[in-house]
């Protein structure tokens, strides 16, 4: 269009037509190291250009990334003992090696023990086996102190006299009560003690039995 048709139409309000608008395309990085127009270096944010480590020529990580801080010995922080805290140690050692084969002797023992209470009274079952003299008619009941309790036996008159006299007696086996000669009595002593439930001695003095005083004679048939 010439100048002068231009202002002709300028002249009659027309408005010029407006020019379109160039895209905005970033500027491409120059490999020289120059700023490109409008923008920043190519090495804008690394500080002289330096890498971080790890990484490669390009920006990209190698993939190994910093090394950890190697930390320090817990136990070559660790203050040596002293020869009292050696010698302390030792002692505890000692001492807890000690309480331990006490232990395991007090066990030993007591199974032992056990062992041999069961040897016994098997020996004293068979010894007074079928030589019991209980009378299964006896009405008169014969009371002893065993085990810290009172216990009784069933007797008739003459047993209750030769129980008291000390020419019989009584043995216990797996909760009975037997009455045995003093002789049998004896033998059942010797093999187990504790089996023996009554055993009177009629020659005890006062001092070995204080109910041997006079005042404390108790006829050989009562009961009580």
């Amino acid at each position: 269009m010439s100048d002068s048709l231009r202002d002709q139409l300028l002249g009659l309000g027309f408005k010029p037509a407006p020019k379109p608008e160039k895209p905005n395309v970033p500027p491409k990085p120059r490999h020289d190291g120059a700023r490109p127009a409008g923008g920043k270096p190519a090495h804008a944010g690394k500080p002289g250009g330096h890498h971080k480590p790890g990484d490669r020529p390009g920006g990209k990580p190698d993939g190994r990334g910093p090394r950890p801080q190697r930390r320090p010995d817990a136990n070559a922080q660790r203050k040596p003992r002293t020869q009292e805290e050696i010698d302390l140690a030792k002692a505890y050692a000692i001492r807890a090696q000690r309480e331990k084969e006490e232990r395991i002797e007090a066990e030993r023992v007591k199974q032992e023990e056990a062992r041999l209470r069961r040897e016994a009274k098997a020996k004293v079952a068979e010894l007074v086996k079928d030589k019991g003299l209980n009378d299964p008619a006896a009405d008169v009941a014969r009371h002893f102190s065993y085990g810290n309790k009172i216990k009784r036996i069933y007797v008739n008159a003459a047993q209750l006299r030769q129980l008291n006299a000390g020419e019989l007696g009584v043995v216990q086996l797996d909760g009975r009560y037997l009455l045995v000669t003093a002789a049998l009595l004896a033998e059942a002593e010797a093999i187990f003690p504790a089996a023996v439930a009554l055993k009177v001695d009629p020659n005890a003095t006062a001092e070995e039995d204080p109910y041997a005083d006079p005042k404390y004679q108790v006829p050989d048939d009562l009961v009580w």
